[in-house]
């Protein structure tokens, strides 16, 4: 299991000792399995959302990431001052009411530097710096964390027929990439985390392949983020049509995921998650015994 300490403005998190958990938390209308649970009388109700996110860390998350751009299949993008609207309040409530780090879930450089100035510390971007010119040096500015995705296409188009000669390769050299350039613009490497982008421009075979694979994206040095939760490729594979049957595909999944050297799960089940996590990282660092 690869890993290091992640510091955090006031927080440091040994991402060698244990698997980590980010709860998902999209202040949308529209996200795929949780859009509109925030939403009241057509507004983002967020002192619910907030306290969804307390509940979140009392069931162990140790990040929370919020988003307010939906980035399903189809989707379309958000108007800046929509997405800090309904970020902005959610955040700083949040560090109001707890210590649990957070980070944003954003690809607009605008709206990560105003998260992070109301206590974001690391910013997870679907693009990895690639649609706005300005985000490598918003992470650098804020010396925040960076989450670098990958990402075929957009949110827009990405599942229309998604075509590699060999996805592990061509996704580990997408990332090595964006990796370089997150460097050369002075992002610390010590704030740099990657994510394969399972869902994003892949097919059910591609995400398998992925997931099984993922040792190959940890051997670039970086701790690698999987975020699989209740997503299409489980339900295909199950038979599940709602989002929320999908945990125990989520819980494998993710297991599988830290048998390959994840460090890092974003989830939306959390408490569930959590208590896989712990056995699996019990039995991953158990020693012989004659007992």
């Amino acid at each position: 299991m690869g890993g290091r300490l992640l510091e955090l403005g006031g927080t440091t998190l040994d991402l060698s000792a244990r698997t980590h958990i980010m709860g998902i938390l999209n202040v949308t209308p529209d996200s795929f399995s949780d859009g509109g649970a925030f939403v009241s009388s057509g507004r983002i109700d967020h002192l619910k959302a907030v306290e969804h996110a307390i509940m979140l860390a009392e069931d162990g998350a140790d990040i929370i990431d919020i988003g307010g751009e939906s980035t399903r299949p189809g989707s379309a993008r958000v108007a800046l001052a929509e997405e800090l609207d309904r970020v902005l309040p959610v955040i700083d409530g949040i560090k109001k009411h707890s210590s649990v780090v957070l980070s944003v879930d954003t690809s607009k450089a605008a709206v990560a530097r105003a998260a992070s100035g109301v206590g974001a510390s690391i910013i997870n971007d679907i693009s990895g710096g690639s649609l706005d010119p300005e985000m490598l040096d918003a992470v650098r500015q804020t010396g925040a964390a960076f989450i670098i995705m990958h990402m075929k296409g957009t949110p827009a188009d990405m599942q229309f027929n998604p075509v590699y000669s060999d996805v592990v390769a061509e996704v580990r050299g997408v990332l090595a990439e964006r990796t370089k350039m997150a460097l050369d613009a002075g992002v610390s490497p010590d704030k740099i985390m990657l994510d394969p982008g399972i869902g994003f421009g892949k097919t059910v075979a591609h995400n398998l392949a992925l997931i099984n694979r993922l040792d190959s994206i940890a051997t670039l040095g970086y701790p690698v983020v999987l975020g699989v939760s209740r997503k299409a490729f489980i339900g295909k594979l199950t038979g599940t049509e709602a989002s929320s049957d999908r945990v125990e595909g989520t819980i494998a999944s993710s297991v599988i995921g830290i048998v390959r050297g994840a460090a890092i799960l974003r989830v939306h089940d959390v408490k569930a998650v959590r208590r896989a996590c712990l056995v699996a990282d019990a039995v991953l660092r158990a020693e012989g015994s004659s007992a």
